[in-house]
C-alpha cells in the first residue's frame, strides 16, 4: 500500500484535476473498498498527502509562471524542502547529489583526497589538521593555512563548497594558492587514498590497563576495536579503557558488535521503536566475545552521541562496564538514508533507541518547542527510573549519566564558544610559528602566554553572544521601534557593560580548561593527533580516574554491585 501511495502522490496537478472531475462517479466507491480492507490509517494519509501534493505542485508552477522577476525553481524548491524539514529534528536532511558522496565517505571511512580536516570560517577555506603521511602533510600544509586558489579557481569569490575542488582521482595532481602568516605560496597536492581510522591510537599503560581511543562507528569501528583489544591483551593488558569522549556516534549495527566483544552471545543491546513496524528492531549480539570478564571502563563527555550512547548504555545497563566522565549528548534518534530521484537521498529519522533496561536517552523533544521555537528538554522531575541487571537505579531524560561523574572534566560555556568561533585555533596559529619545536614536543604554556591569548581576544575582537546578551539585544530593537525614550538606551549599554566584564571573569575563571584546550591544539601542531592521544592518556582526569577504578578491584566490583 506504501508504494501505491508513492505512486500517487508523484502524479501531477492535471491528473489529479482529471481525478477531481470524475471522483464522485468512480473514485469514491473504489476508496471505500480500500479503505474497509487497509483501515483508516491508510485513508488519511491518502488524502492529505495527495492533497497537500496537489496543492503545492499547482502553486509551484503557477508561481514560477506568473511572478514578476525571474524565479531559480531549483533554488527555490531547495529552500521549500529545507524549510519543511526545519520543522521536524535536525538530524532529518536533505542530501543533493554532492552530499550523497560526503556521507558514503563518512561511513566507509575511506576517500581520494588531500588527508586534511578543512574548514570554512567566514569564507575561508582553512586548514584545520593535516593527517600525517597524508598528501597535505607531504606539501608541508600546516593547521591554519588558508588556501585561496585552487587550480584556476579563485576562492574569493567561489560559492560552492570548494573544498570538493580537492578531491578527485587517485594520483590526480592539484596546484594551489596559500596563504600563511600573510604570504603567499604555492604548491602542488597529488590525491591520494585517505583512510579515516576508527581507532586512531590504542596502547598498554604502565599498569597493565589496555586504553584504546574509539573516535567513530564508520563500518571499520568493530574490527578496528576488536584488533585494538587482542593486541593489547597479547601484551598483557589485565583491564581496559573504551574511549568514547567526543564520539559523535554513527553506524548503529557496529556499536552492538562493540558491545558484543565484551558480553555473551545473544544479550539484548538495543531495541529501536518506531510507528512503522518494520523499524521496530531487537538488536542482539551474535557471536561469541573476545572477554567477557576483563574489568573495562567506559570514558563519555557531552559530545559523546547516538551510538556511543548504546555502547555505554548497553554496557552500564548489563553491568558490565563502569561509565566516567559527564552525561552524555543525549541522541537516541536513528536516522536511515533513503534514496529518492537524480541520485539525492533524504536521511530520515526513523525511530528512537532503547537500551537494554528500557531507557530512552533522547535529550530533546522535538515534538514541543517553546516560544523562540527550540525543542524542550525534559527536566529532571521528569527523568524515570530503570534497573540494570543486577537491579543498580539509572535514569533515561537526557543522555547516559555516568557512574562516576568527573565534574572539573566537563567543558563551561564560554571555552565551548571560543573553540566554536576559532580564537583557541587563531592564536595556536599565531603561537606555534613564533615559538620553536620543544625538543618533546609539548609547548610550555605560561601565565604571560595565557595573558597574550586574552589580549589576542581584544586585538582581535572576538567576542561571543551569550544568551543574555541576544535577549537584551531583541528587547532594545523593540524598545526603539516602539519610539520609547534614551533612558532605555542608557540602561541598556550599562546592562552590555556588566555582561562584559562578566564574560571577561569567565575566562580568568575557567583559564585551566582554556589552557587545557589551548595546549591540546598546540600538541597537535608540533606531534599531529597521535601526539595529543599520548599527551592526553598521561594527564586526562577522566583517564586517571578510571586507572583509579580498575585498580581497586573492591570498588569496581561495589560501583556494578557485583
Amino acid at each position: 500500500m506504501k508504494n501505491l501511495i508513492c505512486i500517487l502522490v508523484s502524479l501531477t496537478p492535471k491528473f489529479f484535476q482529471m481525478i477531481s472531475r470524475f471522483k464522485k462517479r468512480y473514485i469514491f466507491p473504489a476508496l471505500a473498498l480500500l479503505v474497509f480492507f487497509t483501515g483508516t490509517a491508510f485513508k488519511n494519509d491518502f488524502f492529505e498527502i495527495a492533497k497537500q501534493i496537489e496543492i503545492f505542485t499547482t502553486m509551484f508552477k503557477t508561481l514560477n509562471m506568473n511572478y514578476v522577476d525571474d524565479t531559480n525553481p531549483g533554488e527555490l524548491m531547495d529552500k521549500a524542502i529545507k524549510s519543511t524539514l526545519a520543522e521536524l529534528d535536525p538530524y532529518t536532511v536533505f542530501f543533493n547529489e554532492q552530499d550523497v558522496v560526503k556521507f558514503k565517505i563518512n561511513g566507509t571511512g575511506e576517500y581520494t583526497g588531500i588527508g586534511a580536516l578543512i574548514s570554512r570560517d567566514n569564507g575561508k577555506l582553512i586548514i584545520r589538521e593535516p593527517y600525517k603521511g597524508y598528501a597535505a602533510d607531504k606539501a608541508g600544509l600546516k593547521a591554519g593555512d588558508e588556501i585561496i586558489q585552487i587550480g584556476d579557481v579563485n576562492l574569493i569569490d567561489f560559492k560552492e563548497d570548494a573544498a570538493e575542488l580537492l578531491k578527485g582521482a587517485r594520483n590526480t595532481k592539484v596546484n594551489i594558492i596559500y596563504k600563511r602568516q600573510n604570504q603567499n605560496f604555492n604548491t602542488t597536492l597529488t590525491l591520494d587514498e585517505v583512510e579515516i581510522k576508527a581507532v586512531p591510537y590504542f596502547t598498554l599503560l604502565e599498569n597493565k590497563t589496555g586504553y584504546i581511543v574509539l573516535a567513530q562507528f564508520n563500518k571499520k569501528a568493530a574490527k578496528e576495536t576488536q584488533m585494538a583489544l587482542e593486541k593489547l591483551k597479547e601484551q598483557g593488558a589485565e583491564r581496559m579503557i573504551l574511549d568514547l569522549r567526543d564520539n559523535p556516534g554513527g553506524f548503529l549495527v557496529e556499536a552492538v558488535k562493540i558491545v558484543n566483544l565484551f558480553v555473551p552471545k545473544n544479550e539484548l543491546v538495543v531495541t529501536t521503536k518506531s510507528k512503522s513496524e518494520k523499524h521496530t528492531l531487537t538488536y542482539k549480539t551474535t557471536a561469541e566475545p573476545i572477554d567477557t570478564e576483563i574489568p573495562l571502563a567506559i570514558l563519555i563527555n557531552e559530545s559523546s552521541a547516538s551510538a556511543s550512547e548504546i555502547v555505554s548504555g548497553a554496557l552500564q545497563d548489563l553491568d558490565r562496564a563502569v561509565v566516567i566522565g559527564n552525561r552524555s549528548f543525549g541522541k537516541g534518534l536513528v536516522q536511515r538514508p533513503i534514496d529518492l530521484a537524480y541520485g539525492t537521498q533524504l536521511k530520515v529519522t526513523i525511530s528512537r533507541y532503547y537500551t537494554p533496561s528500557g531507557r530512552c536517552i533522547q535529550a530533546l523533544d522535538y515534538s514541543k518547542k517553546d516560544k523562540n521555537g527550540k525543542a524542550i528538554k525534559k527536566g529532571a522531575d521528569e527523568f524515570q527510573a530503570f534497573k540494570t541487571k543486577k537491579g543498580r537505579v539509572v535514569y533515561d531524560g537526557g543522555g547516559i549519566m555516568p557512574d562516576l561523574e568527573i565534574k572539573e572534566a566537563k567543558t563551561s560555556y564560554v571555552t565551548k564558544t571560543l573553540v566554536k568561533n576559532m580564537a583557541i585555533f587563531n592564536f595556536a596559529t599565531e603561537f606555534y610559528y613564533k615559538n620553536p619545536v620543544p625538543a618533546n614536543g609539548i609547548p610550555k604554556f605560561t601565565e604571560q602566554d595565557f595573558n597574550g591569548f586574552k589580549q589576542s581576544l581584544k586585538k582581535e575582537m572576538l567576542t561571543y553572544e551569550s544568551e543574555s546578551e541576544k535577549t537584551l539585544r531583541k528587547a532594545l530593537e523593540s524598545a526603539k521601534n516602539e519610539k520609547l525614550d534614551e533612558a532605555v538606551i542608557v540602561q541598556y549599554d550599562a546592562m552590555i557593560k556588566f555582561l562584559e566584564d562578566h564574560k571577561k571573569q569567565s575566562v580568568d575563571k575557567n583559564k585551566s580548561e582554556i589552557e587545557r584546550e589551548i595546549i591540546a591544539e598546540l600538541i597537535k601542531r608540533y606531534q599531529y593527533r597521535e601526539g595529543f592521544y599520548e599527551y592526553d592518556a598521561k594527564r586526562s582526569k577522566e583517564i586517571i580516574a578510571a586507572l583509579q577504578i580498575l585498580n581497586q578491584p573492591a570498588q569496581y566490583n561495589q560501583l556494578l554491585n557485583k
